[in-house]
């Protein structure tokens, strides 16, 4: 093992193209701005933002939000050098293979699961419960049995003990989102823009009206006094609701899994990393500002924190368009999940790090279909008989590490590759990859030690994984 040189990277390059050549390039700059949109607008908002002002920063979560960002905004920078540089499918995978070799590669690409399978099952089993409400407000009651796992809190009866068997929207809908991928990605990507709009539409209709029923009383105190436990309130309790919140800007990374589909790659990636960054930002702010001045913090604990703050506004009938508005946010995060966990996969197996049924593709749709459908159980298996608090749990932690060593990757290509061409380079360098190292795994740290466990546990399982089976199948290093 070691570090790739310059020839390895066309080699690489080289390698990708040959094998992806059948993919087509149909994105454009707008198209993955709206892709990072899609997966980054979602159940973050909608519900994280609520649970973490009540829990943790009470108005202050405006803050919370900034913190986040910046976090972001380093690794993003990072993403868009490497993404311009080494313009392959495979996100934070491919770019730990160029700078840090196999093994680092295999521990990003099985933690990238975290993020984008484990991810796209926690929004599901959210979409299930937001869509049972929205039936329910028109008289349409689906059986309990069907309306949740047998560990999951029931969204019909309102009780932690009921007789469902399994989440059957849940799974209707990965069902219908993963034949959506393999019908192909240009059709993929137009309806995501499409509910993009929807959602977009929503958040701007929320903070439009709602910014003038403010009370100015929710806002006193804006940082609540610490209660003596770290993380509740306080700026300790500001910084572990970045930590918690973080939740709500994953996925621009999934922009970078589309490399191989784009016009204009080098260009294209970086403008859409950061635009869709920078828009969310901007969202995210106005969102939770408007949010914890319509209702008092304390009040938002909830899974439907939108619904208590409209419900002090005199328009009762905005909770009906905010449900939808909910149920078309998580449907674009959940296909932007599944897409780039699905090319992530992809490129795995044409490193031979997985088995090459990842890398067919179907012969007239040009997608790996096979892969979308092994995912599509996969996931939909998780969502039906798995509840909530144990799935989504187990996302920010590993995409954090990925962007941790996604920065690192920059300055370790940067000193031992400097003549390599970089179509976008990564301001202030090296301030901006140590800031966001030390960004990263700071809010890792806030997220606490059943986290941290999860985490081990999920990448001792993938390194038996790898000396068992990648190790002796893989094409680069032999």
């Amino acid at each position: 093992m070691g570090i790739w040189s310059k020839k390895s990277i066309e080699d690489l390059k080289s390698c990708h193209e040959e094998k992806n050549s059948q993919l087509t390039r149909t994105l454009t700059t707008f198209d993955l701005i709206l892709i990072g949109i899609g997966c980054v607008i979602g159940a973050g908002i909608f519900s994280i933002t609520g649970i973490a002002a009540a829990e943790n920063a009470g108005p202050a979560i405006v803050i919370s939000f900034i913190l986040a960002s910046v976090g972001c905004a380093f690794a993003g920078l990072c993403y868009s050098e490497l993404a311009a540089m080494i313009p392959i499918s495979g996100s934070a995978y491919t770019y730990a293979y160029v700078s840090m070799g196999e093994l680092v590669a295999w521990l990003i690409g099985w933690s990238l699961i975290l993020e984008y399978a484990i991810g796209a099952s926690t929004v599901a089993i959210s979409w299930s419960a937001y869509a049972i409400s929205f039936l329910q407000d028109f008289g349409i009651i689906l059986p309990a049995e069907i309306a949740a796992s047998p560990w999951q809190h029931n969204p019909i009866t309102n009780t932690a003990n009921h007789t469902g068997l399994f989440n059957l929207p849940a799974v209707l809908i990965i069902v219908v989102i993963s034949l959506i991928l393999i019908r192909g990605i240009r059709h993929s990507a137009s309806i995501n823009a499409v509910i993009v709009l929807i959602k977009v539409s929503v958040v701007l209709v929320f903070i439009g009206i709602g910014i003038f029923y403010i009370n100015p009383e929710n806002y006193v105190p804006f940082i609540p006094e610490n209660t003596g436990t770290f993380g509740s309130f306080g700026w300790s309790g500001i910084l572990r609701a970045s930590g918690v919140i973080f939740f709500a800007y994953i996925g621009f990374d999934a922009i970078s899994t589309t490399a191989l589909e784009t016009k204009d790659p080098n260009k294209s990636l970086p403008r859409g990393i950061l635009g869709s960054l920078t828009i969310c930002t901007i969202l995210f702010i106005a969102f939770s500002f408007v949010l914890t001045g319509l209702a008092n913090y304390k009040d938002l604990d909830v899974a439907a924190p939108v619904a208590v703050a409209i419900a002090n506004t005199p328009f009762p009938w905005l909770q009906q368009i905010i449900k939808l508005g909910i149920l078309a946010g998580l449907t674009s995060v959940m296909l932007v999940l599944l897409l780039g966990q699905s090319r992530i996969f992809f490129v795995m197996a044409c490193d031979g790090m997985l088995p090459k049924v990842f890398s067919r593709l179907h012969p007239s749709f040009h997608t790996p279909w096979i892969c979308n459908l092994i995912l599509m159980i996969a996931v939909a298996v998780i969502a039906a008989f798995t509840p909530l608090s144990i799935v989504g749990h187990m996302t920010s932690i590993g995409t954090l590490m990925a962007f941790t060593l996604v920065c690192m990757g920059v300055m370790i290509l940067r000193y031992r590759h400097p003549e390599y061409p970089r179509p976008f380079k990564v301001p202030l360098f090296p301030f901006v990859p140590i800031m966001g190292i030390l960004t990263c795994t700071g809010m890792m740290a806030f997220l606490g030690l059943s986290n941290w466990i999860r985490l081990i546990s999920w990448l001792l399982v993938g390194l038996c994984i790898y000396f068992g089976y990648s190790r002796h199948q893989t094409k680069h290093f032999n």
